[in-house]
C-alpha cells in the first residue's frame, strides 16, 4: 500500500490505465482509477484537492482494494467527500455491482475483502456486466452534504481484456448550470480564491468603490435599465480587479470591494500598485459603461477609497448559494470611510497604501510617492460625519 501525501499520484504502470490517468489529469477532471481487481490505482490532483477541502491533497491508499478496510478508513479521514460511515455505505451500494462482477470468488470473496461495515450490503448486490454506468454520489463539503454524479467507465486493452475502471465525477448540477457558474469565470481568479479557502491573517491592499448619486439616478430611470447598468458596472469592475491580479470581494448593491494580497502579488509594493491600477483602469472604463447604458458620462461616476491592511482576516465563505471572499479588520471599515469621503469621481488613497510603493512601481503609475502631500480624513471638505467620528486622523491623498 502506498499512501500518497502532498505529491501527485504516480501514473499507473498499466498502459491503458496510465493513458486514462494522463487524459483525466490534463483535462482537470475529478477522476480516479482502479485496476481489474479494484485495487486503487490513481486519483487526479483536482479530486484530491476537493476531498482535502481545498486546503490539502487527500491521502490515497494506492494498491488497496477500493472498498477494503484500509481504503475506507482513508476516506473517513478526508476533510470532504465520502468521509462518514453512512456515505461510505451509499457509495459502495452504488458501485458494488461492478465490483461483484469483477470478483472471481463472487459474494463470498467480496464479503471477505470489504470493510466490515459494508459486508451486509454484499448480499443485496447484483453483478453489473455493463460497459459504463452513472450514479448519484453524496459527500460532505464545507460542512454540508452535497451531491455529485459519478460515471464508471470500463477500460479494456487492445485485445479486449478488462484493464480497470475509471470513476469520473462531476458536480450534481447539469453541465449547462455548471457552465453558467464557472465557464465564464476566470480560472486564475478561481485559483486565487482557493488560496484563501482557509481563513488567515493576510496583508493586502483594499479597494472600495461606489456609484455616486445612485439614489437619484435610480429614481430617474426605469428599474430594468438601472439593473442593466449595475450589471455592466459590476462586470467591468470585476474584470479590472481580476486583470490586476486581485480578489473580488462581496457585492452590495452598486458597491465594489476588492483585495490585492501580498502573497499573490509578490510584494507589498506590487500589491499596492495592483490596487491603484485596478481603480484607475475601472475609472477609465466608466464612459463606455455609461454609453452602453444610454447615459451621459456624468451619470456614471464612482467614488474610490484605497487603503492598506497589514493583518486582515481574509478567507472564503462557501454556502449552498455562493462562494465569495470576505475580509475583516479595522482597515476594511476605514476603507469604507475613505471611499465615502472621496466625492464624485475622486480617488482617495491612504498614506499607509502609498508608502508601500517602491520607486519602480510608483514610476509605472506615474506617481511621485516621495512628494505627496496628505490631509487628515476628518479635515476634508467632503468628510462625512462617520469619517470624522471613526477615522478622522487617517492621512489621505488624491490619486
Amino acid at each position: 500500500m502506498s499512501a500518497v501525501g502532498r505529491q501527485a499520484c504516480p501514473l499507473p504502470a498499466d498502459p491503458v490505465l496510465g493513458a486514462m490517468a494522463v487524459a483525466m489529469r490534463d483535462a482537470g477532471q475529478w477522476g480516479e482509477l482502479v485496476d481489474r481487481s479494484w485495487a486503487w490505482s490513481y486519483m487526479t490532483d483536482d479530486l484530491r484537492l476537493s476531498y482535502g477541502g481545498l486546503l490539502e491533497f487527500a491521502d490515497v491508499a494506492l494498491g488497496e482494494r477500493y472498498a477494503g478496510p484500509t481504503a475506507v478508513q482513508t476516506r473517513l479521514g478526508w476533510r470532504a467527500g465520502e468521509n462518514t460511515p453512512e456515505l461510505a455505505r451509499r457509495a459502495f451500494s452504488a458501485v458494488g455491482g461492478l465490483i461483484l462482477a469483477d470478483t472471481p470468488g463472487g459474494r463470498r470473496e467480496l464479503r471477505e475483502r470489504v470493510h466490515p461495515h459494508l459486508r451486509d450490503i454484499v448480499d443485496e448486490l447484483s453483478p453489473e456486466h455493463v460497459p459504463a454506468l452513472s450514479f448519484e454520489w453524496r459527500g460532505m463539503h464545507s460542512g454540508n452534504e452535497g451531491s455529485a454524479c459519478v460515471t464508471a467507465v470500463r477500460l479494456h486493452d487492445g485485445a479486449g481484456r478488462l484493464a480497470g475502471t475509471a470513476l469520473i465525477t462531476k458536480p450534481g448540477a447539469g453541465m449547462a448550470v455548471v457552465a453558467t457558474v464557472a465557464a465564464a469565470g476566470d480560472p486564475d481568479h478561481f485559483e486565487r480564491m482557493q488560496r484563501v479557502a482557509k481563513p488567515a491573517r493576510r496583508a493586502a491592499a483594499i479597494l472600495f468603490a461606489d456609484l455616486a448619486a445612485s439614489s437619484s439616478l435610480a429614481r430617474r430611470i426605469s428599474t430594468a435599465r438601472y439593473f442593466a447598468l449595475g450589471r455592466r458596472l459590476v462586470r467591468a469592475a470585476d474584470q479590472c480587479v481580476i486583470d490586476a491580479g486581485g480578489l473580488v470581494g462581496r457585492h452590495a448593491g452598486d458597491g465594489i470591494v476588492a483585495f490585492f494580497l501580498v502573497e499573490t502579488a509578490g510584494s507589498e509594493s506590487a500589491a499596492a500598485r495592483a490596487c491603484i491600477t485596478a481603480a484607475s483602469t475601472l475609472r477609465g472604463r466608466l464612459r463606455h459603461v455609461a454609453e452602453r447604458s444610454g447615459l451621459a458620462p456624468d451619470d456614471v461616476v464612482l467614488r474610490f477609497g484605497l487603503h492598506w491592511g497589514s493583518r486582515l482576516y481574509i478567507g472564503q465563505i462557501t454556502t449552498g448559494g455562493r462562494a465569495e471572499v470576505n475580509a475583516l479588520g479595522d482597515e476594511v471599515n476605514e476603507t469604507a470611510r475613505i471611499e465615502a469621503c472621496a466625492g464624485e469621481g475622486r480617488m482617495l488613497a491612504s498614506k499607509d497604501l502609498m508608502e508601500r510603493l517602491e520607486r519602480p512601481d510608483a514610476a509605472a503609475l506615474d506617481l511621485d510617492a516621495d512628494h505627496v502631500s496628505y490631509t487628515p480624513l476628518g479635515e476634508l471638505a467632503t468628510a462625512t460625519d462617520k469619517a470624522r467620528r471613526d477615522a478622522p486622523a487617517i492621512l489621505v491623498c488624491e490619486v
